[in-house]
């Protein structure tokens, strides 16, 4: 055998083990990925379902009280601006996870007035429809919460993946970047909890 043909071996070897192992963390890396994208798309499901049930509470509700307009015209509004916020799964970027929850959060702080307001009405807290309305609301925010923290989860294992060296080397040629994390809103540990009696 030459000897020039042993580094060119060498080198061939080479290439192909490396070229394996990229192709070993693509393969792992690929369906973590999807992962975190098959999750967002269940947290914008529950987002979705929570849109959807408002208009029926809002029609409901205006039965009982058509001067409640303001506070009406406050919960379509901000379903509005929180339906108009779409992001890309495949690149969230902190930017855009900010505004979603804010858009978001304006809903929910819309619907909280809603709801304490329309606590006033006694015959509105009768309502079949409208307490079935409301039990379905307070199941898809249970829904929307452990959505997002199962999101969290997923983005944990990839970003644990993606970092670990060298598989933080492959990743980074390889186009794959850490995922953002869902965050409590500032203050959200502090504020009130509005509570329904509709027995009462």
């Amino acid at each position: 055998m030459k000897k020039w043909l042993i580094p060119v071996i060498i080198i061939v070897a080479l290439v192909a083990i490396g070229g394996f192992w990229f192709v070993n963390v693509n393969n792992r890396l690929v369906p973590m990925d999807e992962n975190v994208t098959a999750q967002w798309a269940n947290v914008e499901s529950s987002y979705q379902r929570r849109a959807d049930l408002i208009p029926n509470i809002v029609k409901t509700a205006k039965g009982y009280a058509e001067f409640e307009q303001q506070t009406l015209t406050q919960v379509i509004e901000a379903r509005s601006k929180a339906t108009s916020v779409t992001i890309d799964p495949s690149n969230i970027t902190p930017e855009q996870l900010a505004q979603f929850q804010q858009a978001q959060s304006g809903l929910t702080s819309a619907l909280s007035r809603l709801l304490a307001t329309f606590e006033r009405y006694p015959d509105l807290k009768a309502n079949e429809n409208f307490k079935e309305l409301i039990n379905e609301l307070e199941r898809t925010e249970n829904r929307i919460n452990v959505e997002r923290n199962r999101f969290n989860d997923q983005a944990r294992i990839f970003n644990s993946e993606v970092r670990q060296f060298p598989t933080t080397i492959a990743a980074s040629i390889l186009g794959f970047e850490r995922k953002i994390y869902f965050e409590a809103d500032a203050g959200s540990e502090d504020a009130p909890e509005v509570e329904f009696d509709f027995n009462s």
